[in-house]
């Protein structure tokens, strides 16, 4: 998709949730740092002359670090998110810049997406599409999560998961096999 396209896609996603263009776009903080982070992701994925380049980056690097301050939420311009993204609740978001997370996912308040992990089991998760993940889970290692999973609140995964099941523990199990369909 093109950068309008899945600023679109967002937008419409917010717009599901409730709230009208003025709220979503002054009131709403998961907005701005989604926002930021596509205008980011496009200028570090197409911008390619040198010239502009670097001085587009510092300037998005500036642009990250205010968002970051002001919301709490920290999302690198390297990380690869699919369309329709949502942050529910501004706060303690951190994804780490070698992310992947998929189409149409919902991330919730106090979660962290990060490397852990030894020697070659050391990485950074890759989401599937229409994840959600609840208010402060860790989803940290060289994992895949599926498709339609969803992530309870408080919950360590450090384990690969397969499509359509719901987890939640620490560390995580799978304690049903719903998915997600419901809370997307």
């Amino acid at each position: 998709m093109k950068l309008l396209q899945l600023i679109k896609s967002d937008y419409k996603k917010y717009k599901k949730y409730g709230g009208h263009f003025f709220v979503i776009l002054f009131f709403t903080q998961g907005f701005w740092a989604t926002f930021q982070y596509r205008i980011a992701h496009f200028i570090y994925h197409t911008v390619k002359w040198r010239l502009f380049r670097i001085p587009l980056l510092f300037l998005v690097l500036i642009w990250q670090k205010i968002i970051e301050l002001t919301t709490g939420i920290s999302i690198s311009a390297s990380v690869k998110i699919g369309h329709s993204f949502y942050i529910g609740h501004f706060g303690g978001i951190i994804i780490n810049a070698n992310a992947v997370i998929g189409d149409n996912c919902n991330i919730s308040q106090g979660v962290t997406i990060g490397v852990s992990g030894l020697n070659e089991n050391r990485g950074v998760p890759v989401l599937g599409n229409d994840v959600y993940i609840g208010a402060n889970s860790v989803v940290a290692g060289k994992i895949n999560i599926g498709n339609n999973v969803l992530i309870g609140a408080c919950s360590l995964v450090k384990n690969s998961f397969e499509d359509n099941v719901v987890v939640l523990g620490v560390p995580a199990i799978i304690i049903s096999n719903k998915g997600s369909k419901d809370y997307i």
